[in-house]
């Protein structure tokens, strides 16, 4: 065995041919680019030490892109707000129209209402009148017909139970009357009180009397309730301070507006005698 056989070899590493050449083509292309530069320049030439530096916009540039995306969101959130401001106003928008047409709707009935109201009302009031006008008519041809058949038969009777000349008009009339209501200072033709309706009945025989009781009990003649005859103006009271008054129709009855529960009645001297008596015929 040799004595060199385990002692390592100190020779580096032998390179490999592609490695080598690649080196010997950039230092040539190194030496070539230096000698160009240095036939290109000026011998005495300093050479080149100071280094180019770029600027560093890392920073701008985030400050930048930050401005950029907060203006980008405030701009979303502009039309975002706008959006919602407009759906809000086109829901009040509706919602206006809606109440409006609600409100012409309500509004038009509420006319209509009124005017059926009006019409109906307006009905009942003609038929009233016309209703209160039959009536009177009918009264009117009622009293004329009793009190031309009370003037007829007057002439053929004699009794002082029976009613003759004037006074057979006057208690035509008073009788025409019951069954008319009593209203305090009416005087016809459908209501009255006790003076009005004695005044109204010597009115058809043309004799105009006072219109108060107590100034009608003071006129004429003063007679007993004994010796009274159809006409006769019977009073409650005392004579010219009377506190009411009727008409004596004959067979023992008068004729009266007596109260508002009553009315006009016929009614017995018995029944509420009178105080006493007066006749102007």
């Amino acid at each position: 065995m040799s004595l060199t056989a385990h002692i390592p070899s100190h020779r580096k590493p032998r390179r490999s041919a592609s490695k080598v050449a690649l080196r010997a083509g950039v230092a040539g292309g190194v030496l070539s680019t230096l000698g160009v530069a240095g036939a290109a320049g000026p011998a005495n030439a300093e050479p080149v030490t100071a280094t180019i530096e770029m600027p560093t916009l890392t920073a701008d540039l985030a400050n930048t892109v930050a401005v950029s995306a907060e203006a980008t969101q405030q701009v979303a959130h502009a039309y975002d707000l706008q959006a919602q401001q407009d759906e809000a106003a086109a829901k009040a928008a509706k919602a206006a129209k809606k109440d409006k047409a609600e409100a012409e709707r309500k509004a038009e009935a509420e006319a209509k209402r009124k005017a059926e109201e009006a019409a109906k009302k307006k009905a009942a009031q003609e038929a009233a009148e016309k209703a209160a006008a039959e009536e009177r008519a009918s009264r009117s041809s009622e009293r004329t017909t009793l009190s031309a058949s009370a003037s007829v038969g007057s002439s053929d009777s004699s009794s002082s139970s029976t009613a003759t000349g004037s006074a057979a008009a006057v208690v035509a009339f008073a009788r025409a009357q019951v069954g008319d209501a009593y209203v305090m200072g009416s005087t016809g033709p459908n209501s009255w009180d006790c003076s009005g309706l004695v005044q109204a009945a010597y009115r058809q025989a043309g004799i105009d009397l006072p219109r108060v009781s107590g100034a009608q009990s003071s006129l004429g003649t003063s007679v007993s309730v004994d010796s009274l005859q159809p006409g006769d103006i019977l009073y409650w009271g005392s004579r010219s301070n009377s506190y009411h008054v009727a008409v004596y129709v004959g067979d023992g009855k008068y004729v009266g507006a007596q109260n508002p529960s009553t009315g006009v009645v016929e009614r017995s001297l018995s029944y509420d005698m009178p105080t006493g008596a007066v006749r102007v015929l």
